[in-house]
């Protein structure tokens, strides 16, 4: 029996955070769990709530809220040094629900497919719509363009424009992609001693991105399976740090292009998409700030 190591991060969602745990213990699985919550520095009931209602789960509680990756690297660090460490990691958003069978429909594709090393399940919104970033490109400087003009939005059928979500493919056709997105991202524990952890360098978005940049550099291919389904309430913590979540949001824009293509393009290429993230950066920032307050979001 395949053994399922979860890592759920957390921070100040206790309520997401126990319904998430609830649908993951709700059925019988055939694969083995060990589920890891990860606490960054919560102020509200999460610790309690996981040691009173979930006392099976590994907690484990940060001093500081250090960001995604720095969180989740305190459970991965843990996973990987076990002796019998388990064969598979999954990262889980704690305001995902999992339905009945998601978890060994994920497991089983991996054990089928030796030649992937992670796959991502279909998300949906709670308005049932495709959560876009469950299946992305890599944002090289023409694939940003193309976004950050707002031609992707444009022509999302396009495939030149619509490249960077994947829209012009059917979201319930099976393929291979550069990534999925850290909201629920299942790899082979190997893969994580093979390439290394999460980079803390990212606060908070694009950490999964250069993770898949990274596995895929290892030979290893990304695969988005519709065939599993999970219920993804986007942005239910960024929209509480509406200023901050904005601003690791194109921090981690410059992060990634600086770490993978900043040394292969012309410097005035690299000026001008230093100047288009900062300008959009304002942008979202200024539109925020008009907004009600029940409404901001990021990007």
């Amino acid at each position: 029996m395949p053994v399922l190591a979860i890592v759920i991060l957390n921070y100040n969602r206790a309520d997401l955070l126990a319904d998430c745990l609830e649908s993951i213990y709700a059925t019988p699985t055939c694969c083995s769990l060990e589920v890891w919550v990860v606490d960054n520095a919560s102020r509200d009931a999460s610790v309690e709530v996981v040691r009173t209602r979930f006392p099976q789960v590994r907690l484990i509680v940060s001093a500081r809220n250090g960001g995604f990756a720095y969180g989740n690297n305190l459970a991965l660090r843990e996973i990987v040094q076990q002796a019998d460490a388990p064969e598979y990691v999954l990262l889980l958003n704690n305001d995902t629900v999992v339905p009945p069978g998601a978890l060994d429909g994920l497991v089983d594709y991996l054990e089928a497919h030796t030649d992937v090393g992670v796959v991502g399940p279909k998300l949906v919104l709670s308005d049932g719509s495709l959560d876009l970033a469950c299946r992305r490109s890599f944002p090289t400087p023409e694939v940003a363009f193309y976004r950050m003009t707002g031609l992707a939005q444009l022509f999302p059928r396009s495939r030149r424009f619509g490249r960077y979500n994947l829209s012009y493919l059917d979201p319930d056709i099976e393929t291979e992609v550069d990534a999925v997105v850290g909201a629920c991202m299942l790899l082979r524990t190997d893969i994580i001693r093979e390439v290394g952890l999460l980079d803390e360098q990212f606060f908070m978005y694009g950490e999964d991105l250069d993770w898949a940049y990274r596995i895929k550099q290892y030979g290893w291919r990304v695969v988005y399976y519709p065939e599993v389904q999970v219920l993804h309430y986007k942005r239910a913590a960024s929209t509480r740090r509406a200023i901050p979540s904005i601003r690791a949001f194109y921090d981690a824009m410059r992060i990634f292009h600086r770490k993978h293509y900043a040394a292969i393009t012309p410097v005035p290429l690299n000026v001008l998409i230093e100047f288009g993230i900062t300008l959009k950066e304002i942008i979202a920032l200024g539109r925020n700030f008009i907004r009600p307050a029940a409404v901001r979001r990021v990007g």
